[in-house]
Order: C-alpha cells, then structure tokens, then sequence
C-alpha cells in the first residue's frame, strides 16, 4: 500500500472512531453580541449534553471584540468609541486575550466539544486547531506556520503566521464544566481594515504593537482563488473531515433562544459620552 493510500485509510478510520460533528455556517453581522452569544450558546448545549460536538465557519459582521481585560482597563471607554468611530461595533468576546478585529473579509471559527475534564487539554486543543489552520492555508498556497509574531495585535503563542513575519489568525479558548470552546479570526482579506480600526483602540487602550504584523491570507497567496473566504472555509472543513463526519445543520430555536438571553452579556457597558 502507498503512503497516500495508507494515510487515507487512517483518515477514514479516525472519523469512524470519532463521534459526528455538526457543521454550522450561520452569522448574525448585524448584531454581533449575538453572534458571539451563539458560540457561547452552542458551547453550553454541548457541555451540558444536549448536543453533540459543533463547529462554526463563518462570515462576520464589523466587530471589535474586546476581552475581559480590555473591559476592566483605564482606557476602556475611549477604545469603545474609537471602534465605533472606525465603523465596528463593540462587543465583549467569548475568549481571547486582548482585542481582536472582525470583518466581513475575516472567517470565525468556534469548535465546542464536550471534555470530562477540559483544563487537562487546553494545550493540545490550542495545538491541534492552530496546525489545522496552518494547514488549511497552507493548502491555499501560503507559508503558513503556527507561533507568535513579535509585536502582534492580541498575542498568543498559537497564533498562525504568514511566514513567521505577519499574524494571519488569532485563537482564543474558554472552558466549562463538561465542556470547552475553541475559536479564531482568520483575516482572509482586508488586512489594511484590521490595522485602522486597531490603531486607536490599542492607543485608547495603552497596548504597545507593531500595525506592519497584522497580515491577511490573500496577500500570501501568489494567485489567490476568485473567492478567498470560500476557498479557505472549504479547506477548514476539508481538514475537519480528516478527524470528522460532518454534518452541515441548522441552529436549532433552544439555542437562538439561549443566545438572544445571553446577547446583553456581550455588549458592552459603556454609553456614547
């Protein structure tokens, strides 16, 4: 047996060990306090056994998504407004460490599975989703590789990276009590919006970067495809099916209902001055 052969083989018997995987291509860009509430939502019907693992590949709307520790910093108020400013709507993330720019050229993804004990695998589910990433864009043509660029927006050491010189995806992990939540913004395109809307709110709120590390995956591509989303949500649900039986599904009304509950969370408790 070749080597191809003997790979696919081990593919095929790695989804049928593991369990299905409900594929959701669903976003709310008009309101994104809930479409975060419904990554946070999915995750909680998972931890709690009403559903089965989810994934979300999705097209965002123009957020700034700021974290717990934005929220709680001396230039919080400030940040709001100069997102607003820049034309993104503020809302407080699910997980992740500083604050992080979404937009319609940007694809979120949100992995929830249920763990008996989800501090155990922080770690390797950081690991495993960030080199799925990679090479997923890898496969489009870019030199992609897992690790943090010096100076990049929203740090992390399993951050994706354009040649180890430009961030090209950030990842974020929360965990519950059965369960965990692993997500990323890729920046497809549109990386000149990232850097805009960036620069105010890390001067607001007093975060020292470098504008020249945020990247986007088209301009890594020496010919990029007619439709760069399309092409790297296909890849990311191509590298899923290698461990998965994918099922695309629909947002059931229990979890659009938990989410418009949880929605108010995710806003941000700051008024226009």
């Amino acid at each position: 047996m070749d080597a191809g052969a003997d790979e696919r083989g081990r593919e095929v018997r790695a989804r049928v060990l593991s369990p299905p995987l409900r594929l959701f291509t669903h976003s709310f860009p008009d309101d994104p306090a809930l479409d975060t509430a419904v990554s946070r939502a999915l995750m909680l019907r998972v931890a709690a056994g009403e559903l089965p693992s989810t994934l979300r590949l999705a097209r965002p709307g123009r957020m700034l998504a700021f974290s717990k520790r934005d929220v709680v910093a001396p230039g919080y108020a400030d940040a709001v407004r100069a997102a607003r400013t820049a034309g993104f709507e503020p809302a407080v993330r699910l997980a992740g460490g500083r604050a992080a720019v979404f937009h319609e050229d940007t694809l979120e993804l949100a992995h929830a599975r249920a763990e008996h004990e989800p501090r155990d695998g922080i770690h390797a589910r950081f690991l495993s989703t960030a080199v799925l990433i990679a090479r997923a864009i890898d496969g489009l043509g870019a030199d992609a590789r897992v690790g943090e660029v010096p100076g990049e927006y929203c740090p992390g050491r399993y951050s994706v990276n354009a040649a180890g010189a430009r961030k090209l995806a950030g990842l974020g992990q929360r965990v519950v009590a059965g369960g965990s939540h692993t997500g990323a913004v890729i920046v497809v395109d549109g990386a000149d919006q990232v850097r805009a809307a960036l620069i105010p709110v890390y001067e607001a709120l007093g975060i020292d970067w470098d504008p020249a590390t945020v990247g986007a995956v088209a301009d890594e591509i020496a010919t990029p495809p007619g439709d760069p989303w399309s092409a790297l949500r296909d890849a990311l649900a191509d590298e899923y099916a290698r461990s998965y039986e994918l099922e695309p599904s629909e947002l059931d009304a229990e979890t659009l209902e938990l989410a418009g509950r949880l929605a108010g969370e995710h806003k941000p408790a700051v008024l226009e001055a």
